[in-house]
């Protein structure tokens, strides 16, 4: 899948100088240098073993030592262009790699985001239609060590026990956001950080429904109500888990449907911390 990287030119063989390749006298080191904000057609490999054609955004950087004045912004674009549009969790950590090499960093971040789809059915009548979410995927590439992160963002329903408990009939509720974003030790698919966000919330959202699973839907959440602490604590339970996943961020937030205000919760946890690795 990837291309031979070429030897850049230099100013002896073009004829034209460098200017970034000159020394710096500041003895500053910059963390990181290079492109943000630039979008790139992919495609994504899927869990049902199809492949989405869609638009990533990426944000690129290298380390600069303190010695140098700039790095080859141009490169970065280069780097893209040579991994033929299709792009995995794989081969997105051979491209980090890719880059810091290419580059000559000693470090190197890439961001990835993009929306993603899933064909998902209807509860009841089981009929289909196409749920999309927003996922990501950030690394780097540092020491001849690569970490990958996965991220997605799922819509769910969340309906509160408080509002059920204290009712005489009916219960509040709204459309809820969860965000696991997962550093990841071998493969896993997006679908699968998906379903635990889903499974983990008072009821999952549909882009189509009948009558008869508008019925489940309302009564699935009722029967499950959620404040956002019991989310976020649900999921992390889910991946606490998985050994696929060293460490995670676990988020929710709940646009409340009696407040002017949303509700949030967050769980931050690093499995090799917590065990000495």
């Amino acid at each position: 899948m990837n291309a031979a990287i070429p030897t850049q030119p230099s100013a002896a063989t073009d004829g034209i100088e460098d200017v970034q390749g000159h020394a710096d006298t500041r003895r500053i080191p910059i963390n990181k240098v290079g492109i943000k904000d630039i979008y790139h057609p992919i495609r994504v490999k899927d869990r049902s073993g199809g492949e989405q054609h869609t638009i990533a955004n990426f944000n690129m950087y290298v380390n600069l030592p303190h010695d140098f004045k700039g790095t080859h912004m141009s490169r970065f674009v280069d780097i893209l262009n040579r991994h033929e549009r299709e792009i995995s969790v794989d081969s997105f950590s051979r491209m980090l790699a890719e880059m810091t090499e290419y580059l000559d960093a000693s470090a190197g971040h890439i961001e990835m985001s993009f929306p993603y789809f899933v064909m998902k059915k209807a509860p009841v009548s089981g009929v289909e239609s196409l749920m999309n979410y927003q996922a990501a995927i950030f690394g780097e590439h540092r020491g001849g060590r690569t970490e990958v992160w996965l991220k997605v963002v799922v819509a769910a329903t969340s309906l509160c026990p408080c509002s059920k408990t204290i009712s005489n009939y009916g219960a509040h509720n709204q459309r809820s956001h969860i965000t696991i974003t997962a550093k990841i030790g071998e493969h896993m698919w997006l679908e699968e950080l998906i379903d635990i966000a889903e499974r983990e919330a008072s009821c999952e959202v549909y882009g189509m429904l009948k009558r008869v699973d508008e019925k489940y839907v309302t009564e699935r959440a009722y029967d499950n109500p959620k404040f956002v602490e019991d989310i976020v604590r649900d999921v992390a339970v889910a991946l606490n888990r998985e050994p696929r996943v060293s460490a995670y961020v676990v988020e929710a937030e709940n646009f409340e449907s009696i407040h002017n205000h949303s509700a949030y919760a967050m769980i931050e946890h690093d499995k090799q911390a917590a065990h000495g690795a």
